[in-house]
């Protein structure tokens, strides 16, 4: 993706609203100009915990709020600078980049994840962004069981001006995914974006499914997909980790990307996911526009998560 517009960071700043203000509201009137006994720090953990940010990550922050401010009477902004430091090392080491134009060609990507998550939307934002930085993309409708998903990808690849591949409703995926990556070696594209199913009604029916896809791409070129995005909806909450564990432990995910971050106040998993997966935060979404899908900035979040300005 390009590098954050002017304004991104207000922007995540205002669709992490609901869940800084579900986080630090309590958090602040508990602690300003209060001592941080012990009971307080036990009180913190539970806030932390309640707040979605997953009990390991809640006993290491509130360990560090002992160290540093034990003792102490602090003000909010002192409260809101510990939390945010703490939040941004839990992070720091799970941020990834995704930047499909720096690899092979074609570079080969895979969206997965449940329906509703986003994956769509989060493929079309980023063919569009593609799109924009001069690449030939291709994007392929593999969710072939539905045929809203199709017409959605439809239509976001018609909005970005890119090419589209779709099968009748009920076809073959995997053949439609060997067929898109043989086009895009021969007639040099660019990105293959990849949208897949996300049945998890059957769970074994949808893992095979995208084992098999993932197969028959590498007939084509071995290295392939060169990425493979765990798409979650932050709506979900705690939720989200089973997602993960799911999709992590049975397909070779890549990066995740966190969508609805805006329309949830437990933004906070994010931190749990991102200490669970084995695969980095890549990408965020806090809105609608394709300018709201950016890199995922692990200082950033924290400072918007328990809402301090940027700086940026």
């Amino acid at each position: 993706m390009t590098e954050p517009k002017k304004g991104w960071f207000q922007r995540l700043t205002d669709g992490l609203s609901r869940s800084s203000k579900a986080m630090t509201e309590q958090v602040v009137s508990t602690f300003t100009k209060q001592p941080l006994d012990q009971a307080k720090l036990d009180e913190l953990e539970e806030m932390l915990i309640e707040a979605d940010l997953g009990p390991h990550s809640a006993a290491r922050i509130t360990a560090r709020f002992a160290e540093e401010k034990f003792g102490k009477s602090v003000d909010e902004a002192e409260i809101k600078e510990a939390l945010a430091e703490a939040i941004g090392d839990e992070l720091s080491n799970r941020q990834g980049r995704f930047d499909p134009l720096v690899g092979p060609r074609p570079y080969v990507v895979l969206f997965i994840g449940v329906n509703g998550s986003g994956k769509t939307t989060t493929l079309g934002k980023i063919a569009s962004d593609l799109k924009a930085r001069g690449a030939k993309v291709l994007v392929v409708a593999g969710d072939t069981f539905r045929a809203a998903a199709v017409e959605q990808l439809k239509v976001w690849a018609e909005r970005a001006g890119v090419d589209f591949m779709s099968r009748p409703i009920n076809s073959d995926a995997a053949g439609l995914a060997f067929d898109a990556v043989q086009r895009a070696k021969d007639e040099a594209y660019d990105v293959v974006l990849i949208d897949t199913a996300g049945r998890l009604q059957n769970k074994q029916g949808l893992m095979d499914e995208l084992h098999k896809v993932i197969r028959v791409i590498k007939k084509v070129d071995p290295e392939a997909p060169h990425e493979t995005l765990l798409v979650l909806d932050a709506t979900v909450g705690r939720n989200a980790l089973a997602q993960e564990n799911i999709f992590g432990n049975q397909i070779g995910v890549s990066g995740i990307v966190m969508t609805k971050l805006d329309g949830t106040a437990r933004g906070g998993v994010l931190v749990p996911v991102a200490q669970a997966s084995d695969s980095p935060i890549k990408l965020i979404g806090v809105g609608e526009g394709i300018e709201d899908l950016q890199p995922f900035d692990a200082r950033a979040f924290a400072r918007s998560l328990v809402g301090l300005e940027n700086g940026q």
